[in-house]
């Protein structure tokens, strides 16, 4: 077997025990796994002509710096990285392994500043034993019993991704928002913002970042004769009152597009023949948000601001006009 065949075959087992103890894979390029199981064997102390049961584990004599990984992956495991590029071991290579705990990044000194010499990478020897096992009859079902009841890091980003969604309710469905800041204001404009000042109106359209059609009533639509449902300058949220014959048209702002002079125009002419009255609404999800934008407000349309539900700011309209008591 060639010098080439045998590091890629220790890169391909490093594979194996990284995705085995939980490390996450999925998405990433063939470069970065193969770096990523590179500066492990260097942690490991592992080259051509060593096997799994030679592992260093917590070694005082081979604690790994950032550019001792490099050094090791040049020398040993036929790389040829700029030593300057030793950020990138800490921030990209070994921040999964550290992260599931098979590597210790400060062994013998937890404490130790991020710059402080005695500072090192180390296999932790919690995982030691079971990575000794690899390629042997042990290693499954030594496996099995080591991980059993262990929350792998592929779980808990799925946890955390399961945690992140949006649901909420629209007439008798739940729709699922996708993770976002842009659709956590949607979900308050349905449940916080049409329940105070929509006048018992019906959602008809919401558009997810993922999904652009998350939930449509075009029949509804169709009767109010609105413009194209398919067209590219939707808003974000549509809701109608039927007592009030107000069509709601909300847009909500993360980054970009507000109900400007210009955006008020556009919907304007393009649902001339609605029969429904317009209240333009911008939504934000805080004060600060709604400061970057403030200037670009056009006139006769309405905001709201999702931390403080209860409120609203008109820009020199009438749909709210009223004495206050």
């Amino acid at each position: 077997m060639s010098l080439n065949q045998q590091i890629e075959k220790l890169v391909s087992e490093a594979i194996q025990i990284l995705v085995a103890f939980g490390v996450p894979t999925d998405g990433m390029t063939k470069r970065r796994k193969d770096k990523m199981a590179k500066a492990f064997l260097a942690v490991a102390g592992l080259k051509p002509g060593r096997t799994w049961t030679d592992i260093l584990v917590d070694d005082p004599t081979h604690r790994l710096r950032s550019r001792d990984c490099i050094r090791w992956m040049n020398e040993h495991l036929g790389e040829e990285i700029s030593s300057g590029s030793y950020d990138d071991i800490r921030r990209k290579d070994l921040v999964l392994p550290v992260e599931v705990g098979v590597v210790l990044k400060a062994a013998g000194n937890e404490e130790a500043a991020i710059n402080d010499g005695t500072r090192g990478y180390a296999i932790n020897p919690l995982f030691a034993d079971q990575i000794k096992r690899y390629g042997t009859e042990e290693w499954e079902p030594s496996l099995r019993k080591f991980m059993d009841g262990k929350l792998t890091l592929v779980e808990q980003l799925k946890q955390i991704r399961r945690a992140s969604i949006f649901p909420v309710k629209v007439g008798d469905r739940e729709i699922v928002f996708s993770p976002g800041e842009h659709n956590q204001i949607q979900k308050a404009v349905i449940e916080q913002f049409l329940t105070r000042f929509g006048q018992h109106a019906e959602v008809l359209y919401v558009g997810d970042t993922a999904d652009k059609f998350l939930f449509l009533n075009e029949q509804t639509l169709k009767e109010l004769n609105f413009f194209d449902i398919a067209h590219e300058k939707l808003p974000d949220v549509l809701a109608y009152s039927k007592s009030k014959n107000w069509l709601f048209l909300i847009e909500a702002v993360h980054s970009a597009n507000p109900i400007n002079p210009l955006r008020k125009m556009t919907l304007e002419k393009l649902a001339t023949r609605c029969t429904a009255d317009f209240v333009f609404v911008t939504a934000f999800l805080t004060k600060a948000s709604f400061r970057k934008f403030s200037a670009d407000i056009a006139w006769e349309t309405e905001v709201w601001i999702a931390d403080e539900p209860d409120h609203m700011i008109h820009f020199n309209g009438d749909k709210f006009l009223g004495p206050h008591i």
